[in-house]
């Protein structure tokens, strides 16, 4: 399944730099030596599998935005799931950008009239803290205003922090197909492990692509903080000749297992009740993996449905290879008896200092 997503924008604005660190596993510093875009660059990015984002980078010089808007109009706005909009912040031609912008939104008006508009107001980092939240509302209701009849969803970014991650998390979930179903499932799953939390990465850029939430965190962009660290940790790996597999983080407070879950997923779960042994947790995941792995595919769209009958039809802690131990505490005798006994040997405690702290 592919889709077509556009990425435009005036030059220099950071649309390559975004997409490099995506998509490419650069870091923020190592995007200074990228060139300008020349006309349009096309990239394949397989996501989730059977998920492929053909992305079309436009080049922003002004030369080549008048060539988008008359001679390659067709072509280029022609069978667009995604309009992405970059504009810097600290632009002294805004309202040329904002005349490029309502080009673009005539051409798609014309030519993919159910596209989905989003705008980044990038480069954030420039802006002085006590600022930002109100430019960024100013920026986000002109630009709501100049786009009728179409929508747009704006998001302020930098590729100094986590909001690159939220951003480009909440573009690519519109485009994932059974993500209703991957999101019941996901919720199923955490009520069944009695988890706080349990957040779905895709694999290669490690954007959250679902969650399911039990409890209130006061932090709400934590989602995207872990993106970014782990993203960045598992770089480290890869530079000293490591994979990255799994990690277990357990203080006195909570535990998170990331761990990989589906061949293009990696799964976090939180837990907070220290009675519960990481075995446990550890097991559940892996039990979990093929029905997810059923989900992935276009072709199962009844796979949310099977993990329900499933496992209600094994009382969710009987025997057998595809079960799951259960959390509370009257049943924790149900749990085989070496992971108890193995507990204390087995946990690793580590003074983390993360969003979950």
């Amino acid at each position: 399944m592919k889709k077509k997503v556009l990425l435009m924008g005036k030059s220099g604005s950071g649309k390559t730099s975004m997409r490099s660190i995506i998509f490419a596993n650069y870091i923020a510093r190592d995007t200074r030596r990228l060139g300008a875009t020349i006309d349009v660059e096309h990239s394949h990015v397989r996501f989730l599998g059977n998920l492929v984002l053909n992305l079309w980078d436009c080049g922003g010089q002004e030369s080549f935005m008048e060539q988008y808007f008359a001679s390659q109009k067709d072509n280029i706005f022609r069978n667009v799931e995604v309009l992405i909009y970059v504009f810097d912040v600290e632009s002294r031609e805004l309202d040329k950008d904002m005349h490029y912008y309502q080009s673009c939104l005539e051409a798609i008006l014309q030519n993919s009239p159910d596209a989905k508009i989003f705008c980044l107001v990038h480069k954030m980092d420039l802006v002085a803290e006590d600022q930002r939240d109100i430019i960024f509302k100013e920026r986000e209701e002109d630009l709501k205003r100049l786009s009728k009849p179409l929508e747009c969803t704006a998001f302020r970014t930098s590729i100094w922090d986590e909001t690159l991650y939220r951003a480009w998390s909440s573009i690519v979930y519109q485009l994932i197909p059974n993500v209703k179903a991957l999101e019941h499932s996901l919720n199923y799953f955490a009520n069944v492990v009695d988890a706080d939390e349990v957040l779905l990465f895709e694999r290669a850029t490690f954007l959250v692509i679902s969650h399911c939430q039990r409890k209130q965190h006061r932090d709400s962009h934590r989602f995207e903080k872990v993106s970014n660290i782990i993203k960045q940790f598992k770089l480290s790996c890869s530079k000293l000749g490591a994979k990255f597999s799994s990690m277990e983080v357990r203080n006195s407070i909570f535990a998170a297992f990331i761990d990989t879950f589906t061949s293009n997923t990696y799964v976090m779960v939180i837990m907070s009740d220290p009675s519960i042994p990481s075995e446990a947790t550890l097991i559940n995941i892996r039990n979990a993996r093929k029905y997810f792995e059923e989900l992935e595919n276009p072709n199962s769209m009844n796979a949310a449905n099977a993990i329900h009958s499933a496992h209600a039809a094994r009382g969710m802690v009987n025997g057998g290879s595809s079960h799951y131990y259960s959390h509370h505490p009257h049943q924790h005798q149900q749990l085989p008896q070496q992971f108890l006994q193995q507990q204390q040997q087995q946990q690793q405690y580590h003074n983390a200092n993360n969003p979950y702290h």
